[in-house]
């Protein structure tokens, strides 16, 4: 643990679901460097009832679906903390929007830990006690917050220094100024009759930039107009 920059620890019911992402590519090859250190925890391994191994219970006042309870949130969270500093973040339908942003800015968070929700949510004195932050990836509902924690894992981990091999690859990508990154080509220069355009085969970079740049801005303002409008961080 000596080396490593930034530690997740995800709080499920489903770990085997993160496997196969965690130890693939970049996320693989980051926790090799020990740019990145990655746990997932089996929330039910910290419930009181050891029989059932059950999390979750009806709501009071009745209504559809079933709610996570506190009692193994709460110990779950202070058994992985410790004595560590640690961020705690759930994800739900209900939190701010996750944008590059964000994903910048917690990378200073040395130590997160994210709570994946599922059914009708978590029990409210979970979120007024022990979350710091609530995210959505989005403006809809998935089956669980597992997919969700992956990609804020993902989005995090690619801007952690020393994990992408060039500085450039994150200073031209999308998002980046509030514009959608535009056209890439690459080899052979003509592919059935449709050719790179001449700019980009020019050789030079002042004109090829302001090309790229005004490219970024088109697109942006056809595809998502809204982030012209945006401030940073909003």
């Amino acid at each position: 643990m000596k080396n490593i920059m930034n530690r997740f620890d995800i709080i499920t019911i489903f770990p085997t679901m993160f496997v196969p992402v965690f130890n693939e590519s970049i996320l693989k090859r980051a926790q090799e460097k020990k740019r990145i250190a990655i746990r997932v925890h089996d929330l039910r391994d910290y419930t009181d009832d050891k029989k059932h191994r059950k999390i979750d219970d009806r709501p009071f006042g009745g209504g559809p679906g079933m709610v996570m309870m506190p009692q193994p949130l709460f110990d779950a969270v202070k058994a992985i903390k410790g004595r560590r500093k640690a961020k705690v973040i759930y994800t739900s339908p209900a939190g701010k929007p996750f944008t590059q942003f964000h994903a910048k800015r917690l990378t200073k968070a040395k130590n997160l830990i994210i709570i994946c929700g599922h059914y009708e949510g978590i029990d409210e004195r979970v979120r007024e006690s022990l979350v710091d932050e609530e995210l959505s990836v989005g403006d809809y509902v998935l089956t669980g917050g597992e997919i969700p924690a992956m990609l804020i894992v993902d989005a995090i981990t690619r801007l952690i220094p020393g994990v992408l091999g060039k500085k450039e690859s994150l200073i031209h990508e999308s998002f980046e100024d509030n514009l959608l990154e535009g056209p890439q080509y690459t080899r052979p220069a003509n592919f059935r009759g449709k050719k790179v355009p001449d700019v980009l085969l020019s050789g030079n970079h002042k004109t090829i930039e302001i090309w790229r740049n005004s490219r970024a801005l088109a697109l942006t303002k056809a595809v998502r107009p809204d982030l012209l409008k945006k401030d940073k961080g909003v």
